[in-house]
């Protein structure tokens, strides 16, 4: 059986048209370790390239991006250091450390997992 047998035309429509979704608990780490995979950032940036990597479905509130900088700094994940945005601001930028990167493969590697076994019961209803 298909994921979506038994929803109502309105309840596909619905699923289909939705363009933001919430992050589900957990997964902010991740994205922002994924995100500092592909260089150093500054805090707006990761927020807007995790937007625009997802097709603007997933958008990362400023009220928990940073607190969760600030917990990845402590635990050793990424360093911070200051210097100028594109427009001359001075901006703080952050960057994977080698413990997060094996961090962030563990992480991903424990979310592939997961999703992998909630898709098989979701399609097995």
């Amino acid at each position: 059986m298909g994921l979506f047998v038994g929803l109502t035309i309105e309840e596909l429509e619905c699923i289909m048209t939705s363009k933001r979704i919430d992050l589900p608990q957990g997964t902010l780490d991740l994205l922002i370790l994924r995100t500092l995979a592909l260089g150093s950032q500054h805090g707006w940036a990761i927020s807007e390239r995790v937007q625009q990597i997802s097709s603007d479905v997933l958008q990362i509130q400023q009220g928990s991006l940073y607190p969760a900088l600030h917990r990845l700094e402590r635990r050793g994940w990424i360093k911070a250091e200051w210097g100028t945005s594109d427009n001359n601001r001075r901006a703080k930028y952050y960057r994977l450390t080698p413990a997060g990167k094996r961090q962030l493969h563990a992480e991903a590697e424990s979310w592939l997992k997961l999703t992998a076994a909630v898709a098989q019961v979701l399609e097995s209803i």
